[in-house]
């Protein structure tokens, strides 16, 4: 049995909180997402033109809510992993910092846009298991970790569909795949291992003349597949298209199924995608468990927390996610990613994966 602990870090030594074998998640709280070398982030996920240039003038202070955590006793999350018993201890209460100040004034244009540079958008995604067929088919709800708590998204796995299937919509009480809300969805392959986020778009073979209806492709997430049955924590990459010049997206059209995301990154065809992984855990021979630092975002231990970063520079954090009650969990995403695809990424985590596990 995991068991995940709140301790103060120690000088001089570097804690992280940890991925646990349940199906817990933790809270854990993100440092406002930036890279301590002096290298632009952004540069990371540019995959045409010239990189974007840096002021070296002027430096943005971090919005209100946004400031760096360092002060404060950083939250570890633990688990054991069958090797030892974790020793219990009080758990200390900390405050989550809540999301900094951010206007949604069009929600469908927010979802899908970048979170701007060197702001840490934090939400919280809700788990709502109740009523008919609930328990199978949850609906998760995605809403801005702030005072107004402002809704973003919410998602549901669809029924009769051979493969695990989310629709994700910007009306948390319509989740049709015809409705006007549909902004996207998530689909499976067959062994629950792979996963593909689109937009709203097109099917290809509906294309127009000119394709520029057709869905684009907004990431796509590899679990790796567990052949021994050893419970250690998960090991996960994230496709996502590049960046250009001016700091946007590059639309991803696939044509045909041999042309998306998984293909280009399992072709090695790197052009205008990046690939990211998720953060290895450090096994602690004190708490007998992994353990990943969260800074206060993730309170419980989970296989289901992560933290996505960019093998050239581990500690921007692109994305985390953990749990912080029984079906309550945050959310926290950076540049590049949008709302839509760090949601999606998020429902991929939910999805029974026997092969994984």
């Amino acid at each position: 049995m995991s068991v995940f602990q709140v301790k103060k870090e120690k000088k001089g030594k570097k804690k992280a909180a940890s991925s646990s074998d349940e199906e817990d998640d933790s809270d854990s709280s993100t440092k406002p997402i930036r890279s301590e070398k002096k290298k632009n982030p952004a540069s990371l996920f540019q995959t045409g033109g010239d990189p974007p240039k840096e002021k070296k003038s002027k430096k943005k202070a971090p919005p209100k809510g946004d400031e760096s955590e360092e002060e404060t006793p950083e939250t570890l999350q633990k688990n054991s992993n069958k090797k030892g018993k974790a020793k219990k201890s009080k758990k200390q209460k900390e405050e989550r910092p809540p999301s900094p100040v951010i206007e949604v004034e069009n929600l469908e244009e927010f979802v899908l846009q970048p979170a701007p540079q060197g702001v840490t958008v934090k939400c919280r995604v809700t788990r709502d298991k109740k009523g008919m067929d609930r328990g199978l088919y949850p609906t998760y709800y995605l809403h801005l970790d702030n005072d107004k708590k402002v809704f973003l998204l919410a998602g549901r796995k669809r029924k009769k569909s051979k493969t695990s299937n989310y629709l994700i919509s910007i009306d948390p009480t319509d989740l049709s795949r015809g409705g006007e809300n549909f902004i996207g969805k998530l689909r499976s392959n067959l062994m629950g291992t792979r996963f593909t986020v689109f937009d709203n778009g097109a099917n290809p073979d509906r294309a127009n003349a000119d394709w520029s209806n057709v869905r684009q492709e907004l990431s796509a997430v590899v679990y790796e597949t567990n052949v021994l049955g050893f419970k250690g924590p998960r090991k996960m990459t994230v496709i996502i298209p590049g960046m250009n010049a001016d700091c946007e997206r590059v639309p991803i059209r696939p044509r045909n199924d041999n042309d998306g995301l998984l293909m280009r990154w399992q072709n090695r065809n790197m052009d205008n995608v990046i690939e990211l992984h998720n953060k290895a855990p450090v096994w602690n021979d004190e708490t007998q468990s992994y353990v990943l630092n969260f800074h206060g975002r993730v309170t419980h231990a989970s296989v289901k927390n992560f933290q996505i970063v960019h093998s050239s520079d581990p500690d921007y954090i692109v994305m985390q996610f953990g749990r912080v009650a029984d079906d309550a969990f945050t959310m926290d995403y950076n540049y590049p990613l949008c709302a839509v695809q760090a949601f999606a990424i998020a429902l991929s985590s939910f999805d029974g994966k026997l092969a994984c596990e």
